[in-house]
C-alpha cells in the first residue's frame, strides 16, 4: 500500500508504536477520509476497520460529530481538570454514573473522556 506520489522524510516525524524502518521503506500513507473509507494519495480506497487508543470508529467527515466539536471548541475548548471545571464534566458524569451499577457511582476523566474510569 505504498505511494509513489509522497515524499515522506524519515528524519522529520517517527510513527508511535509503529516499525519506522519498515513504514519508511515502503510507507503506507492516508490522505483523506469519508464515511467508512480511507483514500490513499493515488486515489485507492480502503475500509477503515481499525480501533485503538482515543480513538471510536464513527465514520469520517460526519457533519454532525464535526458541528458539536466546533460547538464545544467555540464555547469553552479547554477547562484544565485541576482545581477547575466546567458545568458539562458533571452533567455527563451523572449521565454515565446512571449507567453504571450500584447506588454510589463515581468517574474520573483524564485528558480526555476517552480514557475514563
Amino acid at each position: 500500500m505504498g505511494s509513489d506520489t509522497t515524499r515522506v522524510n524519515s528524519n522529520a516525524y517517527w510513527l508511535p508504536f509503529t516499525a519506522n524502518r519498515a513504514f519508511y521503506a515502503r510507507p503506507r500513507l492516508l490522505a483523506r477520509a469519508s464515511g467508512l473509507h480511507y483514500e490513499t494519495p493515488d486515489g485507492r480506497k480502503i475500509l477503515d476497520a481499525t480501533s485503538g487508543l482515543y480513538c471510536v470508529n464513527a465514520g469520517h467527515g460526519r457533519r454532525e460529530i464535526a458541528e458539536a466539536i466546533k460547538k464545544a471548541a467555540d464555547t469553552l475548548d479547554f477547562a484544565p481538570p485541576f482545581q477547575h471545571a466546567h458545568p458539562q464534566v458533571f452533567e455527563f458524569a451523572s449521565r454515565v454514573a446512571a449507567l453504571a451499577p450500584g447506588a454510589e457511582a463515581t468517574g474520573l476523566t483524564g485528558v480526555s473522556i476517552a480514557e475514563s474510569v
